[in-house]
């Protein structure tokens, strides 16, 4: 027997019958007796004979393998999303192959050709933060390969795509806040690149104005990541008028801002109300429990995945592009509970 993975050919070595002959004996083919069958079943379970996708794809034309591409994996948003993806893809007889962006455009094109040179049969993408120019994504839609978007979205192609109410969320979070006696609200917002950040900051905004009053300008504060709160933070508390309450764009801002707080003598939430956005892990586990939007990843990952396979399955598949908006919802905690 050869060494390394074992082939079809391994297998009719063995039992003295043709390559063609096992290949319909492990498809039940009924030309082949129950005996052949039998044989060559057992054998290619001694053997641990696993079917080699990339010869069954150039078959069939069919990778059965959908790609995902990730901005990080390591936060609870995106790992929620991509349990909602596995669970329908497997269920539905897809693999799946993940690639992370880590938030870089160009990593983000090189995980487009490494799936797209894999034979993909369909990409669900999220944007990266530093991505302003769309050709590789134009460049999967030219490959006929379909291409679905979650969360963070690209307006200028026209394909598929699942969000959750960005808006809405960020409305509810601001509004919760001016109702429980915060007076300077701060934004601590992210990169107007993403759609998730303008429609985020537009929440804001207009739930402002509707309590009657303008927003100033240093009320929006672009910080989305730990690092930006440990520079940006601690001055915000030495103004001569410090916010009393914050509505940060995602819960690991939202947290870090909590600690600091905490180190600059800040109670929480009598001096200062907060409210994340995510809804994920670190909002259990913040002291007191971080008040947040709830996202709903897995949701998204599951309808996202549904597009996408529904393009892939419908013929033709030329039907008009679908929008599918997930509900947020505010989880008031103790951050903000006055």
């Amino acid at each position: 027997m050869t060494q390394g993975r074992v082939t079809i050919k391994d297998i009719a070595r063995e039992l003295k019958i043709s390559p063609s002959t096992v290949s319909r004996a492990l498809k039940d083919h009924p030309d082949i007796s129950r005996e052949t069958k039998k044989k060559v079943k057992e054998l290619a379970g001694e053997l641990n004979y696993i079917p080699d996708p990339i010869a069954l794809s150039l078959k069939s034309r069919k990778s059965k393998i959908i790609g995902v591409i990730i901005p990080e994996i390591v936060h609870y948003f995106f790992s929620s999303v991509i349990s909602g993806i596995e669970d329908i893809a497997y269920s539905s007889g897809y693999n799946v192959m993940f690639c992370q962006s880590g938030e870089t455009w160009e990593r983000e094109v090189k995980n487009v050709e490494t799936m797209l040179s894999s034979r993909v049969e369909g990409i669900l993408a999220s944007v990266s933060k530093t991505t302003t120019n769309f050709d590789h994504f134009r460049k999967i839609l030219e490959s006929g390969v379909p291409l679905v978007f979650y969360d963070r979205i690209c307006k200028e192609l026209e394909t598929d795509r699942v969000v959750v109410n960005d808006y809405r969320g960020a409305f509810d979070a601001t509004e919760h806040l001016i109702n429980v006696g915060c007076r300077n609200i701060i934004h601590l917002a992210t990169t107007d690149d993403l759609e998730i950040g303008k429609e985020r900051k537009r929440g804001f905004v207009d739930a402002i104005c509707k309590s009657g009053n303008k927003v100033r300008e240093e009320q929006i504060l672009k910080c989305d990541t730990i690092a930006d709160a440990r520079d940006l933070i601690p001055g915000l508390f030495s103004l001569a008028n410090p916010p009393d309450g914050i509505f940060a764009v995602n819960d690991l801002t939202a947290a870090e801002t909590m600690i600091i707080a905490k180190e600059h003598g800040i109670k929480i939430p009598e001096d200062l109300a907060i409210v994340g956005f995510t809804n994920g892990q670190i909002a259990q586990l913040t002291d007191p429990r971080l008040s947040s939007v709830e996202q709903f990843g897995y949701n998204i990952g599951r309808e996202a995945v549904k597009l996408l396979i529904k393009r892939l399955e419908t013929v033709p598949n030329n039907y008009p592009v679908e929008t599918k908006i997930i509900k947020t919802k505010l989880i008031v905690k103790g951050s903000s509970r006055r």
